[in-house]
């Protein structure tokens, strides 16, 4: 099996290292002193399960690897419109893309029946230009467990979970993701292969759609959100809305709110990735996460007025934001 990784950040590099230890044939895509890092030192991993150091191929170069079986996307969601040029040397014709990502994909209604089949979510696919990029028949779902950081150029921190959930997006057995499922696995990590990945992408967005951007708003930890009365009981209001809105596309993820708040809890004094992002000047990942749940909440008539109000200010946080760098 040949895999590259596009965007091997601190998931990225866990992944490809740990397909490495299953004798897979991965090639990682990175720049800058993360890349010079592992090109010397290989990716160097720090677990509670065991450390460990992966002599992985790294490049900025996509085009000496050529076609592969797997590319993985480690890249934000924000990015993947512009991602054609790391991409497009590693496409075979029937290489697959697994993209890690949070919030809603750009393939979501891509196999889906019933009356959205096929329907273009414009918040995180304007006018295609993400599915110009990643066509998505070659899309597999991949919603991702695991707590990782760079801890340094070339050194990944892995502080939490191993679970990368997979899943066709017309819902069928393949045999893509078998193979890919049997690698992880085999590499140390859980990969389940889902029925109907969807599923999890709610179960997951439930969380980053309240915390995420309350937590760019008020520069608050996830412990800190979940404390204050106010916020916690606004936290549940919103993921009360987001279960609306899954069951109105088709979804009914099996889980309770209070279950989700005291999952969220239990992490700790954490910082959202969305406000690592504001903190450190990069764009806030927040199309994928709220934007497109507006979206859907609009295209089925489903009331959200909390998620609509947090959007409309976050919104103009992320104007403000651009305006001023």
């Amino acid at each position: 099996m040949k895999v590259a990784v596009v965007g091997a950040g601190a998931i990225g590099a866990y992944v490809g290292a740990a397909l490495h230890r299953a004798g897979a044939d991965v090639h990682l895509i990175a720049r800058g002193p993360h890349l010079a890092a592992m090109k010397e030192n290989g990716v160097q991993v720090l677990s509670p399960r065991g450390d460990f150091t992966a002599r992985v191929h790294a490049t900025d170069d996509p085009s000496s690897i050529g076609p592969v079986d797997f590319v993985f996307l480690g890249l934000k969601a924000n990015s993947y419109a512009a991602c054609g040029p790391l991409v497009h040397p590693l496409m075979g014709e029937k290489t697959a893309v697994v993209a890690a990502q949070n919030g809603i994909p750009w393939w979501y209604f891509h196999g889906l029946e019933g009356p959205y089949k096929g329907r273009r979510v414009e918040s995180v696919d304007p006018d295609g230009a993400v599915s110009a990029v990643l066509p998505p028949e070659r899309a597999i779902g991949c919603v991702v467990y695991a707590a990782t950081q760079l801890k340094g150029p070339g050194v990944v921190q892995h502080m939490e979970g191993t679970r990368f959930s997979i899943g066709e997006p017309d819902k069928t057995d393949s045999t893509r993701c078998e193979e890919f499922s049997e690698a992880m696995i085999a590499g140390g990590l859980k990969c389940p292969v889902e029925a109907d990945i969807r599923n999890d992408i709610w179960i997951k967005l439930l969380g980053n759609i309240a915390f995420n951007p309350l937590s760019a708003l008020s520069r608050a930890t996830m412990a800190q959100i979940c404390r204050h009365q106010d916020t916690r009981a606004l936290v549940a209001t919103m993921m009360r809305e987001t279960l609306a809105v899954a069951e109105a596309v088709g979804c009914r993820p099996e889980i309770s709110v209070e279950k989700r708040l005291a999952g969220a809890e239990r992490v700790g004094e954490h910082k959202t990735s969305t406000l690592q992002d504001l903190e450190s000047g990069k764009p806030m990942e927040l199309d994928v996460l709220l934007a497109a749940v507006v979206e859907l909440a609009a295209l089925t008539g489903t009331r959200v007025p909390k998620l609509c109000a947090i959007h409309a200010v976050t919104d103009l946080l992320a104007q403000t934001v651009r305006s001023a760098a």
